[in-house]
């Protein structure tokens, strides 16, 4: 009798576990609720920077829009850096933090950040970003050029969505503003400013 009692326990946990994990998992694939009273930023549109993003007008400047209490910002964070190393002399690149609050020194160590890190939530709303983490890329001239995902992989693994990547490759070959699918424009992760999508 112990042993169907501790067999059934342990499958119970299991259970509750592995549905913990699925919900996480849905929870993540539905695209983040947008805001009341969002206003949509088009590309192309000019991009008011404030004065610690005026960093180099010869390069295009890509934001990325990170929040350290988001899943999706941590599992992205890899990425992101290999993105800014492999672009560093080609585009300037800036971590935004979405929350006064947190200290930009401590997430530039914490997460072994090149770049400049900083608290900037009001970027958020002159690039029309609800969520985290998204990829704001602009262009010589101030300018929205892209503004979206990173991938449909959570890990951002898929080679062929690697829509921010794609994004700024276009911009640095002269591309007019490229189209991309509802995947890469609809925000997904978590909401700002809290992550409670």
């Amino acid at each position: 009798m112990r042993k169907i009692l501790a067999v059934a326990w342990l499958c119970l946990l299991f259970g509750i576990v592995g549905c913990l994990f699925w919900y996480n998992e849905y929870r993540y694939t539905l695209p983040t609720p947008v805001p009341a009273g969002y206003k949509n930023v088009a590309t192309g549109q000019q991009i008011h920077l404030i004065p610690q993003l005026a960093i180099n007008n010869s390069k295009p400047l890509f934001l990325h829009f990170f929040n350290p209490k988001c899943p999706c910002s941590r599992f992205n964070i890899d990425h992101f850096k290999k993105l800014a190393k492999t672009y560093e002399n080609k585009a300037s690149f800036v971590v935004v933090l979405m929350d006064n609050k947190i200290d930009a020194t401590a997430i530039k160590s914490k997460f072994d950040l090149n770049v400049p890190v900083i608290n900037a939530p009001a970027m958020a709303e002159e690039c029309g970003v609800y969520s985290t983490p998204q990829a704001a890329i602009i262009d010589t001239k101030g300018k929205l050029y892209y503004r979206g995902n990173y991938n449909t992989s959570r890990y951002c693994t898929n080679k062929k969505t690697e829509f921010a990547r794609i994004a700024l490759d276009g911009l640095l070959q002269n591309q007019n503003i490229l189209k991309f699918n509802s995947l890469a424009l609809t925000a997904y992760g978590c909401s700002l400013p809290n992550c409670d999508k």
